[in-house]
């Protein structure tokens, strides 16, 4: 009796180690994130990565480079944002890690990138079977590097995360920095608060930022049947972005998060709301600027059905918001709302910036009357 209370016992502890080994990965940095955990010099060809494991926590195919802080590539010097360690992805160049998730969720992907010699680098992002081209050749900040944002739902409770660099390149090393990538789970992109038409207006639900990036994270283009790292938002763009910005760094009208629109009309913040044809609605929301030195005229435009409002905002580049609304009668049974920076803009070190907008609500007229209640429902 004893030796089988014993046996029991072993075996709920083994399944209790078990259950710790698989449980699903947390919000923040992955295993060696920062890559400061390094190879084996006996799987190393001077900078050059042999071994496709050698890399603790990762594994590799193609070219793949192991740099250090202030390494120099002809007479640029390669900076590292995070610590002192990164990777550089040549010539069709892969590096993936196994992830444990929990299924049916939805997760994003935040990671560092830097162009370094190729002409127009992009990376491929993927985790099975979804993937997304993130364009990089437009920098954002004048350190060089940026951080970047995906997302995926988890069809399976272990899946791979990869960064692919697709480009062939004459000299086989060119190709961009990849540093500090973390994880965030995601709330459902269909959740909607009952005093809010709209997915997420307040903007607090988004990608990690790390607390030590102080430019924020870029959201890239996202087509209608892909998943946002800005759950219940789009971007349309060609190969423009919006920034995703936190209070701890920026300044921010409402809560702890924002976006600045820093592209100006090259790319459009937009979300699809079900509305009832003929009745009224109102969309209101905060335009202002991050406290990063974007001073000057700076403006929205905003739209919804046939209606547009442009919202001018004067800025000292030291933060401030103003509110704004726009009246609207719904002409279809889908409208879609859409943001746009005025204009472009540039800081005085001359990166990209623009007006932000937060606290984003859109509520029917008369929300008293039946259509409203039945809206509602």
């Amino acid at each position: 009796m004893a030796r089988g209370a014993r046996s029991v016992a072993l075996l709920l502890m083994m399944l209790g180690v078990a259950a710790r080994a698989v449980s699903a990965v947390s919000d923040g940095p992955l295993p060696n994130g920062h890559f400061e955990q390094r190879p084996d010099a006996s799987q190393m060809n001077g900078t050059r990565v042999m071994s496709p494991n050698a890399i603790p926590h990762w594994e590799i195919s193609g070219f793949v480079e192991y740099l250090g802080s202030g390494q120099k590539q002809d007479d640029m010097i390669l900076p590292v944002p995070e610590g002192e360690q990164a990777v550089r992805l040549g010539n069709d160049a892969t590096i993936r890690q196994q992830l444990n998730v929990i299924r049916h969720t939805y997760y994003s992907v935040t990671f560092g990138a830097a162009r370094t010699c190729a002409q127009a680098e992009r990376l491929n992002v993927s985790v099975t079977p979804e993937s997304g081209i993130l364009p990089i050749q437009t920098v954002y900040t004048s350190s060089g590097w940026d951080s970047y944002s995906w997302a995926f739902k988890a069809k399976h409770s272990t899946v791979w995360l990869s960064i692919h660099n697709p480009g062939h390149e004459e000299d086989p090393a060119c190709g961009p920095l990849i540093d500090a990538i973390a994880i965030k789970a995601l709330r459902s992109p269909h959740h909607v608060k009952t005093d809010n038409m709209l997915r997420n207006g307040d903007f607090e639900d988004g990608p990690y930022i790390f607390p030590n990036t102080p430019w924020g994270v870029l959201v890239p283009p996202i087509a209608e049947d892909e998943h946002s790292p800005l759950p219940g938002w789009l971007v349309m763009s060609d190969t423009k972005v919006v920034k995703y910005v936190d209070a701890a760094h920026h300044a921010v009208p409402r809560g702890s998060h924002a976006v600045e629109l820093v592209a100006g009309r090259e790319c459009a913040l937009l979300q699809e709301v079900r509305t009832v044809p003929g009745r009224p609605y109102k969309l209101s929301f905060s335009i202002g600027d991050a406290g990063d030195g974007c001073a000057g005229h700076l403006a929205v435009d905003a739209y919804a059905s046939a209606a547009a409002l442009k919202v001018a905002y004067e800025s000292r580049g030291a933060g401030g918001s103003s509110r704004a609304e726009l009246e609207f009668v719904a002409d279809a049974d889908v409208t879609r709302v859409v943001f746009q920076s005025g204009n472009h803009h540039m800081k005085p070190d001359g990166t990209l910036c623009g007006p932000v907008i937060d606290d984003v609500s859109l509520v029917p007229e008369h929300a008293h009357t039946p259509a409203a209640r039945r809206l509602r429902m």
